[in-house]
């Protein structure tokens, strides 16, 4: 009897194990699924202002189509975060979501990141303008040689202008405001020795009285060419436009304010930096790497307004500086 109990148990011992190895081997795999990959974006001024915010706009949309659409990439963002306070807690907040990647695109945004990005070490932050990533290994940054396309600008204004005196104002003397404005100044001056170029900056990137103030003294003082950089921009346009000066951009084209004035624009392609990012998201690097977008990685293009009849010699002269700054025969000498 208890070898009968004893063979019993044995074969159904058996029975459970060969049923637990059918069950193993037949069991289907589900593999799991990713959504798609999550982009947030804090901007100081709106996603339309022809200048610094729309330059990043414009350049995650064309990220997003060339991923495939909404399928493969979404973003949100939050704009007009001038208030440095509101724009980190924004930061936070798209970081505490899960986002893939969160970008701070304002240098004021700097000392907030540095001390989010550590809370969320499998997150992804980018910010600029700036090659400073404050050695921590998930956050990216990125800068523009803005000096370039100034300098191309500042060329064709030297060249286009009768009065002899070109007008600038800049926003606050930092980042790649001032590299814009210094290029300028290098250009001008490189091309017509003795032209005076005038620099007021104001102090402000979103003040648009200020930057008609300011426009209105260069053109009192006789400027006949105006460039500016920033949001607060959309001012400095309109007076142009009221007193017939030529007008030169950057960040983003700004023809459409002024289309009988804007002879030309350097445009930010920041698709160029955000597609670099996500490679090496995807490789499994969250940050600690910075990248500059220039002409000759086109990141930055010069982009005639169509409408302007622009000489042709000045225009060949735009492009020879162009090819000029690219090759490397061209050496931009910035001011202190």
């Amino acid at each position: 009897m208890k070898k009968f109990r004893f063979l019993l148990t044995l074969i159904l011992t058996l029975a459970v194990l060969l049923t637990a190895c059918q069950t193993k081997e037949t069991e289907p795999v589900v593999e799991e699924e990713t959504g798609p990959f999550k982009i947030a974006v804090v901007m100081p001024s709106a996603i339309n202002d022809l200048a610094f915010s729309q330059s990043m706009y414009d350049a995650l949309v064309m990220i997003q189509e060339e991923m495939g659409g909404e399928e493969a990439m979404t973003f949100v963002y939050s704009d007009g975060m001038f208030v440095v306070d509101d724009a980190a807690a924004a930061i936070r907040d798209y970081a505490s979501q899960g986002y893939d990647l969160v970008i701070a695109h304002g240098s004021q945004y700097g000392s907030s990141l540095q001390e989010i990005a550590p809370d969320f070490p499998d997150t992804s932050f980018a910010w600029g303008t700036t090659v400073d990533t404050f050695g921590i290994d998930n956050i990216f940054a990125y800068e523009a040689a803005s000096q370039e396309g100034g300098y191309v600008n500042g060329v064709i204004a030297a060249s286009l202008s009768e009065s002899g005196v070109l007008g600038v104002v800049g926003p606050i003397e930092t980042g790649d405001a001032k590299l814009y404005v210094d290029g300028f100044v290098a250009g001008a001056e490189a091309t017509v020795p003795g032209i005076k170029v005038n620099v007021n900056y104001i102090g402000s990137f979103s003040d648009v009285a200020l930057a008609s103030e300011a426009a209105n003294t260069h053109v009192a003082a006789g400027a006949d060419g105006l460039t500016g950089t920033a949001q607060m921009v959309i001012g400095a346009i309109g007076v142009a436009e009221e007193n017939d000066a030529l007008w030169f951009g950057t960040q983003a084209s700004q023809t459409e304010l002024a289309p009988a004035h804007v002879v030309a624009n350097q445009v930010y392609r920041w698709d160029v930096v955000l597609s670099e990012i996500l490679d090496l998201i995807d490789a499994g690097t969250l940050g600690g790497t910075s990248f500059v977008i220039d002409l000759a990685n086109g990141g930055e293009v010069m982009d005639f307004n169509p409408d302007f009849e622009l000489p042709a010699d000045v225009q060949a002269l735009a492009e020879a500086t162009v090819q000029g700054i690219i090759d490397g025969t061209i050496t931009i000498e910035l001011g202190e």
